[in-house]
């Protein structure tokens, strides 16, 4: 009797583990097959959640490595599970769960199924992508800005005392037509030793402004301003507006290179001497992301004077900012600033190297 109680009793046990491993089993593969599906053309498949992609590269989330960024060329189909917003190179629009078939892609939106060439496909967007692209479109002034602070300081004291104080502001605010741009700088340094001369070893200042026109895709206009002084160089003053034409040479996530062009108007201002002359700009500027937490940044600028042949001023700026967590960063920066003509006595070259906290904020 005892036999069959037991055996009546494991009965009734093993039906709920035979119950939860099937739920969990049919639960698992429901999860896998509700992430977005992307074949390689060599093979491979990998699952995740569709971000965005444009005529070139297409961005997947994973759990297991974050984002990856896969060549639209590379890729033999996809699958995905939730609605994404297709932009075909006619201009036309779609919004439906995409499947590709035969090199089609297959949008299935709530009036049917769409069809489309993978060639004639523009911009795919999921939801959170699409609202961020259209907040872009209509930014208002203040929003979207992404701002950053950085602060260097140093302090001896003892056999030498000194006092080191490096300032940096740097604010963007992009849209799809048009990006301004903000800056201000300040390196300020003293040698407080008694009988030390200089008694002041660095006192610089300078900010600035460029505003960027998108013409077409790859060509834009801009106009800028930039204001510096240099007590040890007894510049009160440089005043520089100038505008031109620019070219997008290379513009994605990962890398922008920028090429610039165009004429300037600069005033100088200086202890006992004042100037004011036409000059060329010629500039190109870098940004690029080393892996998921370096942004590197560089900039060249060569100001041919119109006035005087042989005199020019040339900038050079070099940057890097890695992120410790999402709103602090370690930034080092590099600036070289060449004249050809200082006032008698000055040297041609102002170096400065920087290194501090960043402190990011904005959206």
């Amino acid at each position: 009797m005892r036999f069959y109680q037991h055996r009546n009793l494991l009965r009734r046990l093993a039906v709920p583990r035979f119950s939860f491993l099937a739920v969990s089993v049919f639960f698992f593969l429901g999860c896998h097959a509700l992430a977005d599906q992307v074949s390689l053309k060599n093979g491979d498949r990998l699952s995740g959640t569709i971000v965005k992609s444009d005529a070139s590269t297409l961005v997947l989330h994973t759990d297991y490595a974050g984002d990856v960024s896969l060549k639209w060329d590379a890729i033999q189909g996809i699958q995905s599970s939730e609605p994404l917003h297709v932009e075909l190179q006619d201009g036309k629009t779609a919004v439906g769960p995409v499947a590709t078939a035969d090199d089609k892609l297959e949008i299935t939106t709530q009036s049917g199924t769409v069809e489309a060439p993978k060639s004639s496909v523009k911009t795919l967007r999921n939801d959170a992508e699409q609202a961020a692209y259209e907040r872009t479109l209509h930014a208002g002034l203040l929003q979207d800005w992404k701002a950053g602070l950085n602060v260097g300081f140093a302090l001896t004291g003892g056999n030498s005392q000194t006092e080191n104080l490096s300032l940096a502001f740097t604010g963007i605010r992009q849209t799809q037509h048009d990006k301004l741009g903000l800056y201000a700088i300040s390196v300020y340094a003293t040698n407080n030793a008694p009988g030390a001369v200089p008694a002041t070893t660095a006192n610089t200042i300078g900010g600035g402004l460029r505003y960027d026109h998108n013409l077409t895709p790859r060509v834009f206009g801009f106009v800028a301003a930039d204001f510096f002084s240099d007590g040890l160089q007894t510049l009160n003053l440089r005043s520089v507006f100038g505008g031109g034409p620019g070219f997008h040479a290379i513009k994605r996530d990962s890398t922008t290179f920028d090429l610039l062009g165009g004429v300037n108007y600069t005033h100088e201002s200086y202890t006992g001497l004042s100037r004011s002359f036409a000059a060329l700009t010629i500039g190109e500027e870098l940004m690029h992301k080393l892996g998921k937490s370096t942004v590197l940044s560089e900039r060249l600028y060569f100001f041919p004077d119109l006035n005087s042949a042989g005199d020019y001023r040339g900038t050079f700026d070099f940057a890097t900012i890695t992120k410790i967590n999402k709103r602090l960063g370690w930034q080092n920066s590099f600036s070289d600033v060449y004249v050809t003509n200082p006032p008698p006595g000055k040297k041609q070259n102002d170096l400065i190297f920087t290194t501090g906290l960043n402190v990011s904020f904005g959206q």
